[in-house]
């Protein structure tokens, strides 16, 4: 197994290595999206569509999918099974392809989530060492068919989303401090002694540059995105008692090191069922959305003032994407894709589908 210094010196030598990086997936043409989908027969899919929700390609896959990213200046995009699942696919999102499909190492699960180095060469995932317990940063370099060159231990369990800092050096990390194992599925070890954190990493080095940790060691960090500016915004999933109300949004300036929480109106914080999905923000209008399908509900904050907007209804919402015009695009994991205009507080359903989107959605 490849670790941090075996990682270092496969930099040094793959100077001339080439291109690629919350839910659902990436960014290849303006004005599309791609996301995982379940049919009602069970059937996984990964499904690129346009903005009015129309299905453009649809593409079988072998384990439940999460998330993705698209690697820069191509159309090529990686899409990850959801843990425990062990498959990265790299698709072309222009022609609809399953390109490759990548097996994480013996002893390792993904997490569903990754991001690519600005030139498009690496791909850093979000893995597990489940014998261990420990959480990895995975390197792939694209130009080589996504060969693993290295490893970055992270002194974490259960990282999840990563998002590559605007600096093009550092990678914000959610961790959800969760421990699990394949043999027991989905079942949660250590509910008692988690270790939740959210993890500013120097790519180019491997470390650890900064460390946060919520205000309850029971909520769990696992979706985040990222302004220009360098501002976090995460969300939290509470496994604490189900009758408690705490904080669900961190905040992070990463230059300043300023790390707060958000809180919501108490109709809200009830309402939302303690469990945050996905979370974007819209750098046209300074807004990001929250989206909380267990409690029906997408919250909008300014980013930049750390300050509550407004909430949203929609039945399961999860899935949401900022347009490039502003506002948001998002669907519902009963059906439907919706629009959200610049200053609306009024959904506009695009597509009446019944398609059961899963909980990310990506540009293409």
């Amino acid at each position: 197994m490849l670790k941090r210094r075996d990682f270092m010196l496969g930099m040094a030598s793959a100077a001339a290595l080439a291109s690629l990086s919350p839910g659902l997936l990436a960014q290849t043409r303006e004005g599309c999206f791609i996301s995982a989908a379940n049919t009602a027969t069970g059937d996984h899919r990964v499904l690129i569509a346009d903005e009015q929700g129309k299905v453009v390609h649809s593409l079988e896959v072998a384990e439940r999918c999460h998330a993705g990213c698209l690697r820069p200046a191509s159309d090529e995009v990686a899409f990850f099974s959801r843990r425990p699942g062990r498959q990265l696919n790299i698709i072309d999102a222009k022609q609809g392809r399953l390109v490759q499909v990548v097996t994480s190492e013996p002893g390792e699960h993904f997490y569903g989530h990754g991001a690519f180095s600005p030139e498009g060469d690496l791909l850093y995932a979000t893995a597990h060492r489940y014998e261990e317990s420990e959480g990895v940063l995975n390197v792939y370099a694209a130009d080589q068919s996504y060969r693993l060159i290295g490893q970055i231990q992270l002194g974490v369990m259960d990282p999840h989303e990563v998002r590559l800092h605007p600096n093009g050096r550092d990678l914000v990390v959610a961790a959800g401090g969760i421990q699990t194992h394949p043999d027991y599925g989905r079942i949660k070890l250590n509910l008692d002694r988690m270790q939740p954190a959210l993890l500013v990493v120097d790519r180019l080095t491997g470390k650890v540059t900064q460390r946060h940790q919520p205000s309850h060691h029971q909520l769990s960090m696992h979706h985040l995105d990222i302004s220009p500016e360098g501002i976090v915004v995460a969300g939290y999933q509470f496994e604490g008692p189900e009758w408690e109300r705490p904080n669900l949004i961190a905040w992070l300036d990463v230059e300043k090191q300023r790390f707060e929480e958000i809180r919501l109106p108490d109709t809200d914080q009830q309402v939302l069922r303690n469990y945050i999905a996905s979370v974007v923000m819209d750098t046209v209008t300074g807004v990001a959305a929250v989206t909380a399908p267990r409690g029906n509900r997408m919250v909008l904050l300014d980013y930049r003032q750390r300050r509550y907007l407004h909430s949203i209804k929609l039945q399961d919402v999860s899935g949401v994407l900022p347009l490039p015009e502003g506002g948001f695009i998002c669907t519902s994991g009963m059906g439907g894709v919706y629009r959200l205009a610049p200053g609306s507080l009024q959904l506009k359903q695009v597509s009446a589908d019944s398609i059961r989107w899963d909980n990310h959605l990506t540009q293409v």
